[in-house]
């Protein structure tokens, strides 16, 4: 069986999260924040990384779209839609290192672009760090326009022992 996007499992979560962990290393808010402060809450950022996805799971399952290659998960795209606002939001795009740059990303957000078609929403939002250079020129060479640029901020609120 060759590469297909199939619907999320809730069996699928493990393997997903572990793309998530290796695809978001050097491009991740949760690592910049781990390289600051170091553990929070005695969780590194991988697992807070990881996270994203059961609340992903949790958010919109029918808006998971998982690529196998012959059975094997390869990558994967999360969605959610909010109808008020018209807008679909994508925030979650991950694959196996040894598919990117063959144009499965592309392939992925067109899945979700359809989705958002079929349901009728006029708009998809996708973001992005500027430490990422691919993920934007991936963006903006699929019509996705910059409209604004954020930056995060983090503070302990109570002293800890570093020691």
């Amino acid at each position: 069986m060759p590469l297909s996007i199939r619907p999320f499992r809730e069996s699928d979560l493990p393997r997903l999260k572990e793309i998530t962990v290796e695809a978001f290393s050097g491009v991740s808010i949760d690592q910049n924040a781990h390289a600051l402060f170091g553990e929070i809450n005695r969780h590194d950022w991988r697992w807070r990384k990881a996270r994203h996805l059961d609340d992903d799971a949790q958010a919109d399952p029918k808006g998971i779209f998982v690529a196998e290659d012959n059975g094997t998960i390869v990558g994967y795209i999360t969605t959610w839609i909010d109808r008020g606002a018209g807008i679909g939001h994508i925030p979650n795009l991950a694959l196996d290192a040894a598919w990117r740059g063959k144009g499965l990303g592309r392939t992925l957000i067109e899945h979700a672009l359809e989705h958002f078609r079929r349901e009728k929403v006029p708009y998809a939002k996708i973001e992005t760090l500027d430490q990422n250079p691919v993920g934007y020129h991936l963006y903006t060479s699929m019509g996705f326009q910059e409209v604004a640029r954020q930056v995060h901020f983090l503070k302990p609120l109570f002293q800890t022992d570093t020691t």
